[in-house]
């Protein structure tokens, strides 16, 4: 199990002029085929992810803070998460430069997924790499 990925689900959301990344993740219980989606951990990720944004809209009105890319989900080794995830996730707290995130997340990640949804379909993994 050491050597599976592990796989986050991150928001880039603003609320009252601030930005803010929640973020969970958890270990795969096995590696995947890189043509094949982790389609039943991610959706539990999205939805733990976005019960928690959901609450936080008591305290004011939320937005994505990149368009269709505000949801994603991302499968990395577990060594890159104590050092490389809390970095990028500060330089864009920041700045808020999306693509400057975008391009650090890729050089540390294997996979990325964005999350959406469409009108009488099932929410859908789109891979952005």
């Amino acid at each position: 199990m050491a050597d599976s990925p592990y796989l986050v689900c991150l928001a880039l959301v603003s609320q009252g002029g601030s930005r803010s990344m929640p973020l969970g993740g958890r270990s795969q219980q096995q590696n995947m085929s890189s043509g094949e989606a982790p389609e039943a951990l991610a959706h539990a990720l999205a939805l733990e992810l976005l019960l928690r944004i959901w609450q936080r809209s008591d305290d004011g009105p939320l937005q994505r803070a990149a368009g269709s890319e505000a949801l994603i989900v991302v499968e990395l080794q577990m060594e890159r998460l104590p050092e490389d995830v809390p970095r990028i996730k500060a330089d864009w707290l920041n700045s808020g430069d999306t693509p400057a995130f975008m391009a650090a997340l890729q050089s540390i990640s294997l996979r990325c997924w964005s999350l959406s949804i469409e009108k009488f379909r099932p929410v859908a993994l789109n891979q952005l790499w």
